[in-house]
């Protein structure tokens, strides 16, 4: 018995010491960390409010984090606008249509005309895979707390506590997922290759805090 126990311990303390330490992504205080499309000051219309991102009615542009991250927990939480759009894209890369990756859609459902079709919902990884239809959503001016687990070909997308979404993009389903959105043509997209964190500037008011990741 004790042996088992020890074991148990062992296997655990393995696996907890391949994860890396939780890294603040946003201080609440200053947009240190972050750049705008081109590597530069993030624009103007990201303003730091009551220890949240704002973005406001400036054309901001989006906000791209300095590092790279591969295999990660990142956990953040959001609120929008009525009618808004806005996503979290990750393992994002430059080409010639501007950052490409998967992202996790930030919407008010009820209110955006995406609210309507399942894969550009809330939670969902934005035009390829749909959001759980039991997803916990909470009403505009709410925060929400979401988590992306990116580890390998694995990608999962969490909303409120519950898991929303899971995919193998080395599985059966990816393909023919992929085939029927807008990124059909790109081998690379979703990785597993490293790429930034990109907080997506959608013409709409939203808010961001308690940004936080791990690596894998």
């Amino acid at each position: 018995m004790l042996r088992d126990l020890l074991l148990a311990a062992f296997i655990v303390g393995s696996v907890s010491a391949k994860e890396g330490p939780w890294i603040p992504l946003f201080d609440g205080k200053s947009l240190a960390g972050w750049t705008s499309d081109n590597g530069g000051k993030p624009g103007e219309g990201w303003k730091v409010e009551d220890g949240a991102l704002h973005r406001t009615g400036k054309k901001p542009g989006n906000l791209i984090s300095e590092k790279e991250y591969k295999d990660f927990e990142f956990e953040f939480e959001w609120k929008i606008s009525a009618k808004g759009n806005s996503g979290v894209k990750y393992r994002v890369q430059k080409s010639a249509g501007g950052w490409l990756g998967p992202e996790y859609q930030v919407l008010d459902d009820k209110g955006h005309p995406n609210g309507k079709v399942a894969d550009t919902t809330a939670a969902s990884l934005y035009e390829v895979v749909p959001a759980a239809k039991d997803k916990e959503l909470k009403p505009v001016g709410e925060w929400n707390t979401s988590k992306i687990v990116a580890k390998g070909s694995v990608l999962e997308h969490w909303l409120n506590g519950k898991l929303a979404l899971k995919i193998d993009t080395k599985g059966k389903e990816w393909p023919t997922l992929k085939k029927d959105s807008k990124f059909a043509k790109f081998d690379d997209f979703a990785g597993p290759a490293a790429g930034k964190l990109l907080l997506q500037d959608h013409d709409d008011e939203v808010w961001f805090r308690n940004l936080r990741i791990r690596e894998l």
